[in-house]
């Protein structure tokens, strides 16, 4: 069965041309079709001319929702906007998942709004993939949407991570870690002490508390908890991190006349090694403990990451993991 992903083609630093590129790139080179979502006018030119190809529809919507909107009031209040319009296409059951580069706040509410969250679930958690070399990728939960969480929240957060590593890459029972300031039992501030025994006693599969060092490494943890703050700081040192060693190290074969030619014959070798670490690869984030498969892109999403963000959602759809993840819930109590 093919999957239908729901596309905001108005989201994005680089909306709509990379968002429609992305799209149609990604119905050749996955199993799943699209419905662009958008202001036509604006996407006209990006289209093939005539006729859409097989597998991509397009569905008229008037507005868009900026960048710097207030999340919840503008999902209110522009209900025929890009992404409104794209959520209630999943909520009617004409999409199976949905993608966004846009506002990551009034994805969230747009979600919660129109999809729904699971029962006793107050609100979502952003879960990214971490790049890791020859592994899977980890998990990094929660990246940036539940700020201040109680601990309860972490074990619910953990729960639902672990479903979604355990859907998308078959692991039987994926390592949880609880990100703090030492491995040992103890450390960290109040939320993670409180946290931990909780976590102890939720999981058979948790190994204890992580540190930053254990980030992008697969011998100890799959699944990464913290609250949001912590989670959003950790994922933006990492990207930073691995932005200035990509200079650097690519700085270097501009250095003289050997160095270029010996780029001639490394560079194309290097930069397939390095794929496992670009972002446009990673395929976005998913939002945990909404009743809906809700992909949140980078905002600077490339095309190429368009692409990636429709494998994921599809992946995600035939492995039914909001399905799992809620049952999962509602088992934890």
């Amino acid at each position: 069965m093919r999957t239908l992903v729901a596309v905001d083609a108005m989201g994005g630093d680089h909306a709509p041309k990379e968002i429609v590129t992305g799209a149609l790139l990604a119905v050749k080179e996955t199993d799943a079709e699209v419905v662009l979502v958008g202001q036509f006018k604006a996407v006209e030119s990006f289209l093939p001319k005539g006729n859409l190809p097989t597998g991509v529809a397009f569905v008229e919507a008037e507005e868009e929702i900026e960048m710097g909107e207030d999340p919840i009031a503008a999902v209110r209040s522009k209900k025929k906007s890009s992404l409104v319009v794209a959520m209630n296409l999943v909520k009617e059951g004409k999409a199976n998942a949905v993608i966004s580069a846009g506002n990551t706040g009034a994805a969230t509410a747009a979600a919660v709004l129109r999809l729904g969250r699971f029962k006793a679930v107050p609100s979502p958690a952003i879960a990214v993939p971490i790049p890791v070399l020859n592994s899977h990728s980890q998990i990094l939960v929660d990246a940036g949407a539940i700020l201040d969480p109680s601990p309860e929240r972490l074990v619910q957060t953990a729960i639902m991570g672990c479903e979604y590593s355990r859907s998308r890459w078959g692991l039987s029972e994926p390592r949880v870690g609880l990100l703090s300031l030492g491995s040992e039992e103890g450390k960290g501030d109040e939320l993670r002490k409180k946290t931990y025994p909780l976590l102890k006693a939720a999981l058979p599969s948790f190994v204890g508390n992580v540190e930053g060092s254990d980030l992008m490494k697969s011998d100890r943890v799959d699944v990464i908890v913290t609250d949001g703050f912590t989670g959003n700081v950790a994922l933006k040192s990492l990207e930073s991190a691995l932005r200035s060693l990509a200079k650097m190290v690519f700085g270097v074969f501009e250095t003289n006349d050997e160095t270029r030619a010996a780029g001639q014959v490394i560079l194309p070798h290097l930069l397939k090694a390095t794929e496992t670490y670009d972002p446009d690869f990673t395929g976005g984030a998913l939002l945990l403990g909404v009743k809906g498969v809700t992909i949140i892109s980078h905002g600077s999403s490339s095309a190429r990451a368009i692409v990636s963000a429709v494998q994921v959602a599809h992946e995600c759809v035939q492995s039914d993991v909001v399905g799992h993840m809620q049952m999962a819930v509602a088992n934890a109590g």
